[in-house]
């Protein structure tokens, strides 16, 4: 379906096609009339499928087209993370370059400007809103906040949000919204916390699922079967063997981070780094210039999991075992993306063969095993019913080839 056809006013249409966009995905094609007739939606779609375009397009629209109140906020769009308030900021500026529609993203992290900038907008009033939970309350509690004309709210990624801890501080910022409004909640998954928010937020909702939990078809995965120390050598391996387009390195540490970014560096690899112990000026940098190719590889935590926009994205490389089963299928969403195929390697050592055998039995079938190159010594044996839970290079049961680091090779 092209978005031609879903009504849409002629100014919103100029910043569909400035944005490159012509046919609606899935669940773009099952939210967008929904939202533009008022309903409320409890949808569930696994990451990149375009959701964040399917509930800006329709609020877009309908804010352009009805009258509004232009003293209050208008959309308020409820996020996890500062990321993903500050790239559905950007994709919604975007959207509405061609109309007068206002919006603003209010996290925390930001200086004095930041909040003087936050407090006006909220307090005389804008079309959308794209918060953090933790920020918005602090804004409500200090009582300039102009709900009264409010008409609609978005809870995006609110399984995350839950995992987080933030459903009390979501249901205190509800409680101060007016009570007549249109409700659209988003997740990746539909556990049983996020039906019974549901029950007592949506008003007789429409319910849309899109392939839940399952990782696009066009990622090519690998695992390879390693020891702890051979994971920074095979890293460097890898990106030499291939001039990937652009490499996204999850770890499940920021010490982890740091050390493998060291360590690349001193290969000269286009590489950095972002954690939590990064000031926000400076990841958001260091987004903006993986996002244009000034980096070609990042290196991150589990902060950039969810939410990242960006297509081009070759490899996703799982450092560490992610944590869960749907970790795993957001952490590899990030390459295949906007059409193209992409690649997503994951290094399981012995004390990660369990956790990755259960994410095997949640994805329904085994991932690939790869076999390292020889002249990094033997691998383990992949078999998780018996692996040892340590983290050494030795197995009491076989004697295996002491691990020979490679040699430093430069791009």
């Amino acid at each position: 379906m092209k978005f031609t056809e879903f009504g849409f006013d002629s100014r919103l249409l100029e910043g569909i096609e400035a944005s490159g966009y012509d046919e609606a995905t899935p669940v773009q094609e099952q939210v967008i009339p929904h939202v533009l007739a008022g309903k409320d939606i409890i949808a569930s779609a696994q990451t990149g499928t375009g959701k964040t375009a399917a509930f800006l397009l329709p609020l877009i629209n309908n804010i352009i087209s009805s009258p509004i109140n232009h003293h209050s906020i208008t959309a308020l769009v409820i996020v996890p993370t500062r990321e993903l308030a500050v790239q559905i900021a950007q994709h919604m500026e975007g959207l509405s370059y061609f109309t007068s529609v206002s919006s603003i993203a209010v996290y925390g992290g930001g200086d004095g400007n930041a909040f003087v900038q936050e407090k006006k907008a909220l307090s005389a009033g804008a079309d959308v809103v794209i918060c953090t939970p933790g920020k918005m309350l602090a804004h409500i509690n200090m009582g300039y906040v102009k709900f009264q004309g409010l008409k609609y709210l978005v809870l995006d990624e609110a399984d995350r949000m839950l995992d987080m801890g933030f459903y009390d501080d979501i249901m205190r910022i509800i409680h101060a919204l007016p009570v007549k409004r249109q409700n659209l909640l988003f997740s990746a998954t539909m556990p049983q916390k996020i039906r019974e928010m549901a029950r007592r937020i949506l008003h007789q909702p429409e319910e849309i699922s899109i392939s839940i939990s399952k990782p696009n078809e066009k990622i090519t995965q690998l695992a390879y079967i390693v020891y702890d120390t051979q994971k920074i050598p095979l890293v460097k391996h890898i990106l030499h063997q291939k001039n990937f387009s652009s490499v996204l390195i999850f770890c499940s540490s920021k010490n982890s981070v740091k050390q493998l970014t060291r360590d690349l560096k001193r290969t000269n690899l286009p590489v950095d780094e972002i954690h939590s112990d990064l000031e926000q000026d400076k990841r958001e940098e260091v987004l903006m210039h993986f996002k244009s190719g000034r980096i070609q590889i990042l290196v991150a935590t589990d902060i950039l999991s969810r939410g990242i926009d960006i297509d081009n994205i070759g490899l996703v490389l799982n450092y560490d075992v992610p944590h869960d089963g749907e970790d795993y299928v957001h952490r590899i969403g990030r390459t295949a993306r906007a059409a193209a195929e992409g690649t997503a390697i994951t290094f399981v050592s012995q004390k990660e063969q369990r956790k990755f055998s259960t994410i095997e039995r949640l994805l329904g079938k085994p991932v690939p095993k790869a076999i390292p190159p020889i002249e990094f010594g033997e691998a383990p044996e992949y078999n998780p019913a018996t692996a040892r839970m340590h983290t050494n290079g030795s197995n009491s049961r076989n004697t295996k080839r002491p691990f020979k680091p490679q040699r430093k090779m430069t791009k």
